[in-house]
Formats: C-alpha cells, structure tokens, sequence
C-alpha cells in the first residue's frame, strides 16, 4: 500500500505540475497582451475564452470521467472502453466543426462577432480538438504514463508561447524593417488579438499530431452501443455538475457586452477586468495546487472517519490562502505593472476576487464531504443557486456600476455556496473545524490589509516598508498560534536543528 501511494503522489505531482506550469506560462504571457493589445482587444480575447471553456465542458459531456468509471470494472474490456469513448468524441466533436461552419454567420451575430467571425471558427475548432484530446490523455493517465502526459502538454504549451511571441512581437518588428517583405504575405499589424486565437489553433494540432503515432492512429473506433449507452447514462449528471461549476466562473464574462448599449466601450471595460483579475490568479494556482495534493491524501485514507486531518487541511489551507493575499496586496505597488498602464484603472478588484478565490478553495475543501457521502447531487445543487445568484446580481447591478459588480457577484456566489456545504455538511457528515480560530485569521488578515491600503503614505519606499512590518506581523502571529517551523515540510527539518 505505501508503495501504492508513492506512486499515486509522484503521479499527481506530475500532473499537477503540468496543469500549473502551464497556467503559470499562459499566465506570463498577460504582460505583453497589456502591453500590444488595446484594452477592447484584451477583452475580446477575455470574452472568447470564457465561451471556449463552457463550450469545452459541453463537447466532452462528462466522458473523460466515464472512462474512468468503466475502464477499471472487472468486466468491461478496456481497448472497447477506450475506442467507444473516443469514438463517441469523435463524431461529437466532428458534428461541432460542420454545424460551426453552417451556422457561423448567425452565431456570429449573435454574440457580436459579424466583423470577426474568423474568430469565433477558429475557436470552435480548437474546442473539437481539445475535447477529442481529452480523452487520449486520459488513456495515458490510464496507463500511467505520467511523464508523456506532461511532455506532451508542455511541448503544446511552449509551441503556442513561441506563436505568440513570433505573431506578436518579432512580426511587428520585421514589418518595420527593409525585410517587411518576407512577411507581408500572411501578417496583417491589424489582426493583433486573431493571432492569439491562431497561436491556440495551431498549437491545438500540434498537440493532437504529437498524440496521433500511439494513441490515435493505431486505435480502432469501434463503438459498443450498448457500453455508450451506459456511459452516456453515467456521465450526463456530470456534464451538468461541470456546465454549472464552469458558467460560475465565466458567466459575467459572457454576458458582460450585452449588459451596455455600447459594444466597444463593454469589451474594453471587459478587457480591463480581465487582465486585472489575472493578478490574483495565483490564488487560484495555490488553490489548485493544494487540490492536487489534497484529492489523493482524502480518497487514499484507510480511515474516512479520521476527521481531524480534515480539519487540520481546512486550517492550513486558509493560513496560506491569508500570507498570499496579504503578499500579493501588501506589494500591489509592484505587481501592477504586471499589467499595462491602461489597464491600472481594474486593480480594484483584486483583492476581491482573491478573497473569492479563497472562499472558494474553502468550499472546495467543504465539497469532501457529499463526494465521500456518494451524494455528489449537493454539488450541483450548491453549484446552480450560485450560478443563478452570480446571473442575477451582474445582470441588475453591472449596468449600473461596471466590472466592480462582476468581482462583487463572483464573492457572493462562493460565499453562498460555501455556506450551503457548510450547512449541510455538519448535518450530513459532521467535521468539527476551528471555526473561531480561523475566523479570527480573516479578522487579522483583513484589519492589516485595511491598514495597509489606507494609511496614508505618499513615498513608495516607506509604505512599502510599512507594509512589510504588517506582513511580518502576520506572519509571526500565524508561527506562534499555529504553524510551528520545524513541522514544515521540507524546511522544517532545519529549524529543528
């Protein structure tokens, strides 16, 4: 058994990395979109994206946990799993691609993209793609082949970096010199946010060429009807448990161009809040992190009534959550200019969409409880009152007072449906957590952020200081209470000497 969990650790960090390096890279590239395209650009880019990972969770219908559930019985033959699995993407996903090329115009104009529908076909496509990919990467992960899985994603990841870069900024360059020539065949220095969507497309085939030798091409798509049925019947609860979760994140980004009479001036508010909520998305990469090491140590514990460890992982997930928050504001100052300087006017809302980051990774721990309890149907019950409540609150308040009532929905939602775990949890599969002494971590946290942000001091250098003191007054109040060094992993062991 604990060589079992060896493995399963060293997987998951694989895999982990692979999922958060290649966040962190894309995340990287934010500064120079800031810094070539204008804000409505960004924000055409912040729009199409969201569309892209709600239309991702629809086109892959809950298969790639299917295939798991059914590849590992006993009595289903996991090359007929595979292949039925795989086809059924296929043809879904081909069905996509014809239906985006004859309804394209009209899709196009319904979601304000009659002068850019090139746009929204190439997305459409590299969503066929990636859905089709899914599950040959759930193949691998099926075979253990942790190291492929992240070759593979990495290889795909820095291809599309490089595009961006080459479209983006040596184009410009070349088009500026006596050799503008070479390029005057296929650049066009007006088509600065269609070139993302090309860096993806292209990086989308590079990563499906990379799959084909192994696990495409030698496969034979042979449908078991019958087995389809079954697993269409499992995965169908999960496509809508992922649709609701998904649309929770990316609602506001969809609707936000429909909520003004102005298109343009929506789309550059729309690209302002979305660069800026990229600041925090390091919570989000914590929070993710934290998920992949955390989904293991609960579904691999011999003892499920060990709640103590539960609430430990609570505790010490929102000490952490609280030195990231304060981190990222304290020195705000600094990392704003991780964005463009047309873009400063959405910093505001960094600190509450970190703080939704928060509560949410607070609600994702709560979420153990109906997982271990067989009765995931909570999470979507949870997942859709937040969804509605997210809808409602941005279509009523975002008219009136722009992307700040965005970040605002984004916090209610997660705050209601962690509350609602909560609530059920303790009547349903009751934890005792330190409630007091958590929430006392927020108090802190937030008083010292407050003093920070609103004590008045001109000179950067010695509000910086200022803050650093707080920062470091926080930090000695968590090691006294709560975080002894020398339990630490992997540096504890030197403060123990």
């Amino acid at each position: 058994m604990a060589s079992g969990m060896k493995l399963l650790a060293k997987e998951t960090a694989i895999y982990g990395l692979s999922s958060i390096v290649g966040k962190f890279l894309n995340w990287c590239l934010v500064p120079m979109y800031t810094r070539i395209l204008t804000t409505a650009e960004f924000g055409i880019t912040t729009n199409i994206y969201a569309y892209v990972a709600v239309l991702g969770v629809i086109l892959t219908y809950g298969m790639e946990t299917g295939f798991f559930r059914f590849i590992n019985k006993e009595e289903e033959k996991p090359s007929t799993v595979y292949s039925t699995t795989l086809g059924s993407i296929a043809i879904t996903s081909i069905i996509f691609i014809v239906l985006s090329f004859i309804f394209l115009s009209p899709v196009s104009t319904a979601i304000g993209y009659q002068h850019n529908s090139d746009f929204v076909l190439i997305m459409a496509i590299v969503i066929a793609i990636d859905a089709f990919s899914s599950i040959p990467f759930a193949y691998l992960r099926y075979k253990k082949k942790a190291k492929t899985f992240m070759i593979i994603k990495m290889s795909n990841i820095f291809f599309t970096i490089f595009l961006n870069l080459f479209f983006l900024v040596v184009c410009p360059q070349i088009h500026k010199s006596a050799y503008a020539y070479t390029i005057d065949w296929f650049y066009d220095t007006d088509y600065k946010a269609g070139y993302v969507f090309l860096s993806n497309i292209f990086g989308s085939f590079f990563q499906l060429v990379l799959l084909s030798p192994y696990y495409i091409k030698n496969i034979k798509l042979n449908i078991d009807f019958n087995l389809l049925k079954r697993m269409l019947k499992y995965s169908m609860p999960l496509l809508l448990l992922g649709l609701v979760g998904m649309l929770n994140q990316n609602i506001d980004k969809i609707i936000y161009p429909f909520l003004f009479d102005n298109r343009e001036e929506a789309m550059s508010e729309l690209g302002i809040y979305g660069a800026c909520t990229r600041i925090a998305v390091v919570m989000m990469m914590f929070t993710q992190a934290f998920r992949f090491a955390y989904e293991p140590f609960v579904f691999g514990k011999k003892n499920k009534n060990d709640l103590q460890s539960y609430s430990d992982a609570m505790k010490y997930f929102v000490i952490f959550s609280l030195i990231i928050f304060l981190g990222v504001m304290y020195y705000i100052d600094i990392l704003k200019f991780f964005v463009g300087e047309e873009f400063f006017a959405g910093i505001r809302v960094v600190p509450i969409v970190m703080i939704s980051y928060i509560v949410y990774g607070i609600y994702f721990n709560l979420s153990f409880w109906y997982k271990m309890a067989d009765k995931t149907y909570y999470g979507a019950i949870f997942s859709s009152v937040g969804c509605i409540l997210t809808f409602a609150i941005n279509i009523i308040f975002v008219p009136r007072y722009g992307y700040i009532a965005s970040a605002w929905a984004s916090l209610i939602c997660n705050v209601v449906m962690m509350l609602l775990s909560y609530i059920f949890e303790q009547r349903e599969f009751p934890i005792y957590y330190e409630k007091r002494r958590i929430l006392s971590y927020f108090v802190i946290a937030l008083a010292l952020y407050l003093i920070g942000a609103y004590v008045p001091i001109e000179n950067i250098f010695l509000r910086l200081s200022f803050r650093t003191i707080l920062f470091f007054i926080f930090l000695f109040y968590i090691v006294k209470k709560d975080l002894p060094l020398s339990e630490l992993p992997v540096i504890g062991k030197h403060f123990r000497k």
